[in-house]
């Protein structure tokens, strides 16, 4: 088999054991804390400003009641909570999908060579379009050409068909189903046999069809505008009912409810698009090396390395 190809753009989830108390507080690596410093200092700053103005009785802040702001604060949990929800679900379910296609891609190589034999042509030549089919499908998700990457898998013309088409990861299923049909015709598998293999190419293409749902169908955005606006009209509103009652405090305490609101609603927008580039994506290439290490492994060829975690990331 051709040697793993080397990808020069790729995404990152962060995977690292659970540090202590101190390393968890400072801990930046995969956190959105650098995202929302710059909001945080912003509304800290003008705490600062209402407080300054209150200290020097600029203007009148005693008689507010914080009762409004608290239930503003608690729609807007709400809000949040359910928004969060719902991006992790689209994040735990693009990750159930492609964790999907590794088992589907397993099977296709055991029920393959049951079918066809351990050392078929047509055997490799399918499971070589699997792989092309999985890199293919990141590189759409991620709207980045892989078409070099593609060449070690399959030959050039079969890469140039695929590329030439809307959807160059069907087309490699697709190829894998022609070669299918063309052992039928030969003989070398009956109906049965075809249908079994032609089971585990329908469910690779379903995997296609969740994730390129999950990509082409964000949370509504007047949803997400309606809590990114509630969100900060709270952060700017805390101050004038805190500052009456905690003075000079009232800043800090501003800033730690910025930084529970602000980095919930910037998380919440990273988990909504799962295949991505942020820290916290689904780590695609990883998934990819091991379809490759598996296909290695069933063809008895010499597997990759899986892709190792660095600095707490897996690409």
């Amino acid at each position: 088999m051709a040697p793993a190809p080397t990808f020069l753009r790729i995404t990152t989830m962060i995977v690292r054991e659970r540090p202590n108390a101190i390393a968890l507080l400072l801990a930046l690596r995969g956190s959105v804390v650098p995202e929302i410093l710059p909001h945080i200092a912003f509304v800290a700053l003008f705490s600062v400003a209402v407080a300054a103005l209150s200290h020097y009785q600029l203007i009148g802040l005693q008689s507010l009641t914080i009762m409004p702001v608290t239930l503003l604060g608690i729609v807007l949990s709400i809000l949040l909570g359910f928004r969060n929800n719902a991006s992790y679900d689209r994040w735990w379910e693009a990750r159930k999908q492609w964790g999907q296609m590794v088992n589907e891609i397993r099977s296709l190589a055991r029920v393959s060579g049951a079918l066809l034999g351990e050392d078929a042509p047509a055997r490799r030549a399918i499971l070589m379009r699997a792989l092309a089919y999985a890199h293919a499908l990141k590189g759409q998700l991620r709207e980045e050409n892989v078409g070099e990457d593609l060449l070690a898998w399959v030959s050039r013309e079969d890469c140039d068909l695929a590329l030439a088409t809307a959807n160059p990861a069907d087309a490699f299923i697709a190829q894998a189903g022609s070669l299918l049909g063309e052992q039928y015709r030969q003989g070398s598998l009956d109906s049965m046999g075809l249908r079994m293999l032609d089971e585990r190419l329908a469910a690779l293409s379903k995997v296609q069809a969740a994730s390129e749902r999950i990509a082409t169908t964000p949370l509504p955005f007047a949803y997400t505008l309606l809590v990114h606006r509630t969100a900060y009209v709270y952060c700017y509103l805390l101050p004038f009912v805190l500052t009456g009652s905690m003075g000079w405090v009232s800043p800090i305490l501003t800033a730690v409810v910025a930084y529970t609101f602000f980095g919930i609603d910037r998380l919440s927008e990273h988990l909504e698009t799962p295949f991505g580039r942020a820290p916290n994506d689904l780590p695609l290439d990883a998934l990819c090396r091991i379809h490759e290490i598996s296909v290695a492994d069933a063809l008895g060829d010499v597997a990759p390395a899986p892709l190792p975690v660095k600095n707490f990331q897996l690409q």
